[in-house]
């Protein structure tokens, strides 16, 4: 496993580059690092070229969090792949990331061999969605980010998980409780303002990673079956004791699940 940083005038970023071979972007969401993928990368660095980053405001990356939005995220990708002289590889986004995987398709559609949306969605947010953000960012500069951990981390877990690994959850809260509350509030914002990007799907004409946890209840199984019938060529994975965290609650299947897409099983 290698650490590399790239250093702008306003931003850095950081990122680790683990096994060979075909590149392959591993994007964490809201509220998470890179960390969140570490179950995967010593299994998946054996056939594949890993770029796992933290993204700006999140992990070892810092920089000025106003006006963030899924674009300028995106483009930040786009800073490493040219960093590293990537002209094309497979990216795939765990909620928040998966919008900026949707967010880089539409910008760079030639630099993708296909994505992958891990519980996430290209939908925009409902009224009712954007509702509970705004609350969340009121909570959030009330309370401080920790109390917020607290209280947002334990609903993203199934039942199956609450009942037979609590462990994970605490442990969750535990890496997570000193998150930025200033970075918080910027991805809460960005990801409340963001576009719809179905179309971008639609035209999208590679393939496409779908993992969907049956008991998700920030994205809903009931939302995530209609991008199903949106993406042209998709592998659809649900993962019956999955809510949103099934890199955590079912590793064996979600790593079935991406290298069977990586290899067009």
């Amino acid at each position: 496993m290698q650490e590399h940083a790239l250093i702008e005038q306003d931003f850095s970023l950081y990122y680790r580059i683990a096994g060979e071979g075909q590149p392959v972007i591993l994007i964490h969401g809201f509220a998470e690092d890179s960390s969140i993928w570490d179950g995967m990368i010593d299994e998946l660095s054996k056939e594949y070229k890993l770029i796992v980053p933290d993204l700006v405001g999140s992990g070892r990356s810092t920089g000025n969090m106003e006006n963030i939005s899924m674009a300028t995220l995106a483009e930040h990708i786009n800073l490493i792949l040219t960093r590293e002289k990537i002209d094309s590889c497979f990216m795939i986004g765990h909620s928040m990331g998966g919008y900026i995987t949707m967010a880089f398709a539409e910008c760079y559609p030639d630099k993708l061999k296909g994505l992958g949306l891990f519980h996430s969605t290209s939908f925009a947010d409902s009224e009712e969605k954007k509702a509970t953000r705004n609350k969340n960012i009121e909570f959030i500069k009330k309370h401080g980010s920790a109390k917020f951990i607290e209280q947002a981390i334990p609903t993203l877990f199934s039942d199956y998980t609450k009942n037979h690994h609590p462990e994970l959850i605490n442990d969750l809260i535990k890496r997570y409780s000193n998150f930025s509350a200033i970075s918080l509030v910027a991805y809460t914002e960005a990801m409340r303002d963001r576009p719809d990007t179905t179309e971008v799907l639609k035209k999208f004409e590679r393939p496409v990673l779908l993992i969907i946890g049956e008991s998700d209840a920030a994205i809903p199984i009931e939302q995530s079956l209609k991008l199903c019938k949106t993406a042209d060529f998709a592998y659809i994975y649900i993962g019956a004791h999955s809510g949103h965290l099934g890199m955590l609650e079912e590793p064996e299947y979600c790593l079935k699940a991406i290298r069977d897409f990586l290899s067009g099983n």
